[in-house]
């Protein structure tokens, strides 16, 4: 147990927690939703509350697996039971899997990011897989995109002077100013994939929406640090790999949010509630989830968490963890207190 999550049990009492691992600060519940999913790494809710899961797989030998799950079961959900769809390799050269995920809740598509890889696909509800964003340098793993309020793309392509390793081709002249000054990362797009452009979009031409061409001015923060992004209304939020949370708003200012407590943060996952919170899976290093609260403080309401992922947030406020090194999901609820 985390020496932050141990002072605070030891001031208001015992932790509850799941069997075999997580903990959390009496005020929170913690349940086991389903179990024997292999290698959960992304969540999210459809537009029938049913809970969106990406998996790996036993075997790797897919992009990856998808099982949609009823969140409202009485008993826990042993989802080898259960029907799921097999994402095969999206071509023989491509062996790559699927770290991040996105779900429209009207149409039920999936936006599939690839892990480490620099091509977006999306998935229809009755399974054809197309690619709808080509050319990105380095999506990493995690929230790297998510649909904001208006049903809008984001996504992080973290173009930085070494990503032409990974990258189908090199920056094009319109974004050499970006080496040229020294930027190490990422770029933030937003596309409506509703336009009648036909897929897949070339994210080389694209005008990404951070950072500014303009020279940036010395008292705004540096906008290389960022790593995921979820939507929280018409805003964006958006962490850093030390730790950073920042919020952009629709005036297009990006302002320090909270600092988390000093670590690595790696493959992380973030969720913003209605109230103005916002919800940090700290990764797999850091095995807990983070809670910045609408002021900007910082709590601690899961830890020893099993290789944490992807995090979704329902309507009634309970938070749905994927914990890869147990092959199941968590639910998260706050007492009525909270």
């Amino acid at each position: 147990m985390s020496l932050a999550l141990t002072a605070l049990c030891l001031v208001l009492g015992s932790a509850t927690g799941a069997e075999n691992g997580a903990v959390a600060p009496p005020e929170y519940r913690i349940d086991v939703v389903a179990t024997e999913i292999p290698r959960p790494i992304q969540l999210a809710l459809d537009g029938q509350g049913r809970l969106v899961v990406l998996g790996l797989g036993w075997q790797g030998d897919a992009a990856g697996e998808i099982y949609r799950l009823s969140t409202r079961e009485p008993t826990v959900v042993d989802a080898s039971r259960v029907p799921r769809y097999v994402i095969p390799f999206p071509e023989e050269s491509r062996k790559t899997v699927f770290g991040s995920l996105a779900v429209d809740a009207e149409t039920g598509d999936l936006f599939l990011g690839e892990e480490n890889g620099n091509r977006i696909y999306r998935l229809s509800a009755d399974h054809h897989l197309e690619a709808a964003v080509v050319g990105l340098n380095h999506l990493v793993g995690g929230s790297a995109l998510t649909l904001d309020g208006r049903r809008r793309l984001v996504f992080l392509d973290y173009a930085s002077p070494e990503s032409h390793l990974r990258s189908e081709k090199p920056l094009p002249p319109s974004l050499s100013w970006l080496t040229e000054e020294g930027y190490r990362g990422p770029l933030v797009f937003r596309i409506d994939p509703r336009d009648e452009i036909p897929p897949p979009r070339r994210a080389d031409l694209l005008v990404p929406l951070l950072p500014h061409p303009a020279a940036p001015r010395e008292d705004r923060e540096p906008q290389w640090r960022l790593i995921s992004v979820a939507a929280a209304g018409d805003d964006l939020v958006f962490l850093s790999p030390v730790g950073e949370v920042f919020r952009l708003g629709r005036g297009g200012d990006l302002r320090l949010l909270a600092r988390l407590p000093a670590g690595h943060y790696h493959r992380t996952n973030l969720a913003a509630s209605p109230d103005g919170s916002v919800f940090v899976c700290a990764g797999f290093q850091i095995r807990q989830i983070l809670r910045i609260s609408p002021a900007g403080d910082v709590s601690v309401i899961a830890s020893d968490l099993g290789d944490p992922g992807g995090i979704a947030l329902d309507r009634s406020g309970a938070l749905y963890v994927a914990e890869g090194a147990r092959h199941r999901i968590i639910r998260i609820t706050p007492g009525p207190g909270r």
